[in-house]
């Protein structure tokens, strides 16, 4: 590598960190609340340990190159838009190509991972793959792309079964639903910010399809995703610490409530951002119940 070169990636590195959206977690910590559920549920506790931190990297790296994709997606759209205005694509900071190529170089990285895990993984690693790069293009003609959205950011629920017990049962599909109607809940929240922009700009969403009853179409996936999470729990034999977990999580959506009722931008993107603590407390109840009710 000649020295101008290795100048220009040193001199790249920022923005691309920035287009990897390493800068701002939450979508991490969104994907990877509810594979850390899977990953807690089908090891009847701890994961090994090497299982456990295959998938926290493999989140980190899925999100990023998922962001990568996303804004060459919206490179014509961001511009447009008072919160996306400055993303490196859409200044020129960095090249369509560049983009490209870190999205492709991220997610050879994430399948490489997953080559010493049970061969289903890597079979469902397929689909994953493509459901992240397929998202960013569906807000163009789904009226709800929050749903597919969630079983994009979901997908780590089957693929964390599959590592752990090489086959994927029932009960990770219905936490993989539970989380369709968790993310419509939270990126409903989100599409609230950005709703003005995205009508002039024709991009659809469910805060836009739902129209003047997107609160309460919030509140009732909140209410649907927590009561399949209920199910899931009794099924695989959950005690009172995942169920207090759950109790909270519902706290924390009436909370959201007093937030985006108003439909007052700020607050409605306070409100996604505090669905980290949703993810959080749900794991926190399922660790804690497995510690002592073994």
């Amino acid at each position: 590598m000649s020295i101008s070169t290795s100048r220009r990636l040193a001199d790249q590195l920022p923005h691309y960190l920035r287009l990897m959206r390493l800068d701002k977690p939450i979508g991490i910590l969104l994907l990877m609340w509810p594979t850390l559920w899977a990953l807690w549920i089908a090891a009847e506790g701890w994961p090994p340990l090497h299982i456990l931190l295959i998938f926290v990297l493999g989140t980190v790296l899925m999100r990023s190159a998922g962001c990568v994709i996303n804004d060459f997606a919206d490179r014509d759209f961001d511009g447009h838009v008072e919160r996306t205005r400055l993303r490196p694509l859409a200044t020129g900071a960095v090249s369509t190509t560049e983009a490209l190529v870190l999205a492709a170089a991220l997610a050879l990285v994430s399948f490489l991972l997953v080559l010493p895990l049970d061969p289903l993984v890597l079979w469902l690693s397929l689909p994953a793959l493509f459901l992240a790069g397929s998202y960013p293009f569906t807000k163009r003609f789904f009226a709800i792309p929050q749903a597919y959205l969630g079983i994009a950011f979901g997908f780590g629920i089957p693929m964390g079964f599959a590592a752990i017990l090489g086959e994927v049962p029932a009960i990770a599909w219905w936490m993989l639903l539970a989380n369709v109607f968790w993310a419509i809940a939270y990126d409903t929240e989100y599409a609230m910010v950005d709703r003005p922009d995205d009508l002039k700009l024709g991009i659809r969403s469910a805060a836009i399809t739902f129209g003047k009853h997107e609160v309460a179409a919030i509140m009732v996936c909140y209410a649907i995703a927590f009561g399949l999470l209920a199910l899931v729990g009794r099924e695989a034999g959950r005690g009172p610490m995942f169920f207090a977990g759950l109790v909270i999580a519902c706290g924390f959506a009436v909370y959201h409530y007093t937030l985006i009722r108003a439909r007052e931008r700020p607050r409605c993107f306070k409100a996604f951002l505090h669905n980290n603590w949703v993810g959080a407390v749900i794991l926190a109840g399922l660790m804690l119940d497995y510690a002592l009710f073994p």
